[in-house]
């Protein structure tokens, strides 16, 4: 079986953002001050697993978990170790601040895990505290670290800002190199009312910062031929097998190739990151006549809301109120 929406697109990536908490604020994510769901909204563990076998049984091939921090949640690995048994699962992928990785590293390959993304916005210590409102880096370096004694796959994602971090992108990519990581840089998406700064004047293209980037690296275009290349558009540097990848909502719009959807922490399928168009499948769970038949129906019906691509402002209030840390970007 196949998920395929009304304009012909096949769905066979889910990302399941298990909780909307997290130990960071980073400023393009949520507000400083914010107020968390009920443990009784959020999905189990077990219906998190009951929905990644069901869109599994629909042909799904990858399942990313995500948050917030996946990792502040009991149970992660839990489920982690639940869905990399599921045999027609070709891809079990996690995002992730870093922060907990010293600790979980092992138990995330031993689940079956190979690649996780992690969120890298600054090299600087201070930079990084003001990004993510106060964090620290040594714990994310050190999470970098463990993930890489692990055996798991990295790549770092960075939300690119204009007088926040853009001038760091030359010195990310060389940590990337140095590292052997595989690197993303994000335009930031205007999810969420915040007031650290203005969207329309942190904006900075995927281009302008490719520019950059050509003045010190010789940059080769590569072909969006890997399982995981998602919406990013990869370069490679010459003579060097890191990836640096352009995720650009606003500038390159990739709604047309795109082969994904999202469940909240709640149980709503959201069929775009971009609109609010969605679905519940908490009420389904939970149903006294719950069965996995009429979970998988809902599932398929919901695909024919999928939208046909999204439409960002960045100069007026955003349209879509939700942070980030609702659906895991």
């Amino acid at each position: 079986m196949q998920l395929i929406d009304s304009f012909g697109r096949t769905v066979n990536y889910v990302r399941l953002s298990v909780t909307d908490r997290c130990d960071l604020r980073c400023v393009y994510c949520m507000a400083e001050e914010m107020t968390f769901l009920p443990r009784n909204e959020v999905l189990s563990i077990e219906e998190f697993t009951s929905l990644g076998r069901a869109f599994v049984d629909l042909g799904v091939t990858k399942l990313r978990i995500t948050g917030g921090e996946p990792l502040v949640r009991r149970g992660t690995i839990e489920l982690l170790q639940n869905l990399g048994q599921l045999s027609a699962l070709k891809e079990l992928c996690l995002t992730t601040n870093g922060t907990h990785l010293p600790q979980y590293a092992n138990a995330i390959r031993d689940a079956g895990v190979k690649r996780i993304n992690i969120s890298l916005d600054s090299l600087n210590p201070e930079r990084f505290r003001q990004l993510t409102r106060f964090g620290d880096l040594d714990q994310v370096f050190a999470g970098i670290k463990a993930a890489q004694q692990a055996g798991l796959k990295i790549k770092l994602n960075c939300v690119a800002l204009k007088h926040y971090n853009a001038d760091e992108v030359p010195q990310l990519v060389q940590f990337a190199l140095d590292e052997g990581l595989d690197i993303s840089f994000i335009e930031e998406m205007p999810l969420g009312k915040i007031s650290e700064h203005g969207r329309a004047a942190e904006y900075v293209s995927s281009d302008e910062l490719r520019s950059q980037l050509s003045r010190d690296y010789r940059l080769l275009a590569q072909e969006n031929s890997h399982a995981d290349a998602g919406p990013s558009r990869y370069w490679q540097v010459d003579g060097c097998n890191t990836r640096i990848g352009f995720i650009s909502p606003h500038s390159h719009n990739f709604c047309g190739s795109c082969n994904r959807v999202r469940v909240t922490a709640t149980g709503r399928l959201l069929l775009c990151l971009g609109n609010e168009h969605s679905v519940d499948l908490r009420e389904q769970l939970r149903s006294e006549h719950y069965s996995e038949t009429a979970l998988r129906e809902r599932i398929i019906n919901a695909m024919q809301h999928k939208p046909e691509r999204h439409y960002f402002d960045l100069h007026n209030e955003p349209q879509i109120v939700r942070f980030m840390n609702m659906t895991g970007g």
